[in-house]
């Protein structure tokens, strides 16, 4: 009887399985089925994607404990709060990209959320930290938002140009254009330092200029002026680890 059906079918074995479709990535369809069910959208997360998702926690924590330092000053460990979620969303973000090679899950959905969650951890969170330490002036914060939106254009050029960039045998990336937004964590240090020694709010190293006029402001923002002129450089290019 089996003879017969597999003579009937008249196409080999190995034919069938060089033709048959690649099994759908779950996000794919998930993400474009009209009727996907309750909860589609994390049904459709990779676990790269979740780890993603806990770096922009560790952001938005680092963010409102900035807020709660602004708050109440006297509770230092709020600020070791903020400077400490910082790094551990950097640790998330090595570690999904990692988990999805292992995997070989990526997607375009997961590329936009590290995107976002960098953002928030590494360009929101220390500018938050920075105006919290004291940088508070008008000057300083119109300089701390230039900085993060430094970090949102580089962001929105490194999504539309990674193609173009040299890759190795593997597929990544050569090098980065621009310092990557992830290296505002060498301020963070050197917040975390002057923390530790006190210099903060009123004893900000350099002081403030100009004080009483409509420039005044803390000399030491440009750390994160000259940091945000580095993401937006197009030669300046960081080799890829």
């Amino acid at each position: 009887m089996s003879k017969r059906s597999n003579a009937g079918n008249g196409i080999p074995k190995d034919v069938k399985e060089a033709t048959k479709e690649p099994p759908r990535d779950k996000q794919v369809y998930l993400l474009n089925d009209p009727n996907p069910g309750h909860f589609s959208l994390i049904r459709a997360y990779h676990l790269a994607d979740f780890i993603t998702l806990m770096n922009g926690f560790c952001g938005v924590m680092s963010i409102m404990s900035s807020m709660r330092y602004c708050l109440e000053p006297t509770h230092k460990g709020n600020l070791w709060a903020a400077l400490t979620f910082m790094p551990f969303g950097l640790f998330f973000d090595f570690f999904d990209g990692k988990v999805a090679r292992w995997r070989k899950k990526s997607s375009l959905m997961g590329a936009e959320l590290d995107s976002l969650a960098d953002l928030i951890s590494f360009g929101v969170a220390p500018a938050a930290c920075a105006f919290s330490l004291g940088m508070r002036t008008p000057l300083d914060q119109l300089l701390l938002t230039c900085f993060v939106l430094a970090g949102l254009a580089r962001l929105a050029r490194f999504n539309v140009t990674s193609s173009s960039v040299p890759h190795d045998e593997s597929g990544k990336a050569a090098y980065f254009e621009g310092v990557p937004i992830p290296m505002s964590l060498t301020i963070v240090g050197v917040l975390a330092f002057w923390a530790s020694q006190g210099w903060i709010q009123g004893g900000l190293p350099l002081g403030t200029v100009m004080k009483g006029t409509a420039l005044e402001m803390h000399p030491v923002v440009g750390l994160f002026l000259t940091h945000a002129c580095c993401m937006l450089s197009k030669t300046l290019h960081i080799p890829k680890p």
